[in-house]
């Protein structure tokens, strides 16, 4: 006797029943399914330094994209962008744009970032200035995941970090010969200026002390970086998180130098045709025999369980010369690109912007300049490094 035969009136119609109810609801569910990911076909969401979420970079795309909802939010610190992905943002953002060290040391490690097709994206790489890909070293190691394997980001703004003066003040060969330890010179005290930056002033201040960032310090040096820190706010004549502020100060001869500041903190004073307010990067220092540090921008895919169709679209999309140009002169600050390397990018640039970050000494500034990192010991640098600005008050 088979199955069929134990059937009674009353279960098949409770199983009928079912499937009917089944089949009603299904096309209910793939249609509630279809509308969300069409819905988020048109989404896309940016979490970025301040450039790319300008207007003039965001509604060309809005205009290749029809309804599409985009969205792009500005971050103050690399550390607290990675935060928002860690503190449950993972599904709400689908690129994220930070310097170049924290894609590959922290992201990829803790699955934030997913990779990027290599056969869509090292074509655009492949005309990269050489400091992002040359024939020999291939691509920039921090574009890559750590084993090599991986193309986790795309390279577009850059630029070397360090301090900047009044030339009319201070001669750049003297900048450039001395180097950060300069501001712990007691003749400089109360003629300076600290952009309170602190990843970059914790960078700065152990260059200052004599030596690299990038390692577990040992009791002497943590004491030093002390010294330096308290040093540094003791003597400041004034401190501010505003970079038009303090060039400002610089420009009206109330401070002659500016501690961190870079092509990027100066470009704005530059394009104003202040030529005076001038970025330094030092001729020798304690990383590696460089005094000098450099940044640049790595834009990588979140690893978004429902990430947008469009984040890769929009990574390619910044690659075309005019939008080259458009994130590099953002309103708040200039910066070269990677992609000036090809003369159809290079020509949109008029030669009072290309002065505005310092373009004839770019090269020679980056040569000089060691890679940005993560510092191992960040914390503590950092716990001792507010506890001398909280004594500043």
């Amino acid at each position: 006797m088979n199955f069929s035969q134990h059937l009674n009136r009353r279960d098949f119609m409770k199983i009928a029943g079912g499937t009917a109810a089944g089949l009603a609801l299904s096309p209910l569910l793939s249609s509630s399914a279809f509308a969300a990911e069409a819905k988020r076909a048109k989404e896309l969401n940016i979490l970025c330094w301040e450039g790319y979420n300008s207007d003039n970079v965001l509604n060309p795309f809005r205009k290749l994209h029809k309804g599409i909802e985009l969205k792009a939010e500005s971050g103050t610190d690399d550390p607290s962008m990675i935060n928002k992905l860690r503190a449950g943002e993972l599904k709400v953002w689908d690129l994220i744009n930070l310097n170049q060290c924290w894609a590959r040391q922290q992201m990829w490690g803790e699955k934030l970032i997913k990779p990027l097709s290599k056969e869509r994206f090292t074509p655009y790489i492949e005309k990269m200035m050489p400091m992002f890909y040359n024939k020999t070293t291939g691509i920039n190691p921090f574009a890559l995941s750590p084993d090599g394997k991986e193309l986790i980001g795309m390279m577009q703004r850059f630029g070397p970090m360090n301090f900047v003066v009044n030339t009319k003040k201070i001669s750049i060969k003297l900048a450039e010969d001395e180097g950060l330890p300069m501001f712990l010179d007691p003749k400089l005290k109360n003629k300076f200026g600290l952009l309170a930056w602190d990843n970059w002033n914790v960078l700065h201040m152990c260059v200052a002390s004599g030596f690299t960032p990038y390692k577990m310090h040992t009791p002497e040096e943590v004491e030093t970086f002390k010294k330096t820190a308290q040093t540094l706010f003791t003597n400041a004549k004034m401190i501010s998180g505003d970079p038009a502020q303090l060039n400002q100060a610089l420009i009206n001869g109330e401070i002659d130098a500016i501690f961190s500041g870079g092509t990027y903190t100066c470009s704005v004073a530059r394009a104003e045709g202040f030529n005076e307010v001038y970025h330094i990067s030092p001729l020798r220092g304690p990383v590696n025999g460089k005094g000098s540090l450099q940044w640049f921008e790595v834009t990588s895919v979140v690893n978004n369980p429902d990430v947008s169709p469009l984040a890769e679209d929009f990574l390619e999309y910044v690659q075309q010369p005019d939008i080259c140009h458009t994130v590099a002169m953002a309103a708040a600050s200039h910066n070269p690109v990677s992609q000036m390397s090809q003369p159809d990018v290079f020509a949109k640039f008029k030669k009072e912007e290309l002065n505005c970050f310092q373009w004839e000494t770019l090269e020679a500034d980056m040569t000089r300049s060691a890679d940005y990192e993560t510092i191992p010991d960040n914390d503590l640098l950092t716990s001792i490094y507010n506890e001398a600005k909280r004594s500043r008050g």
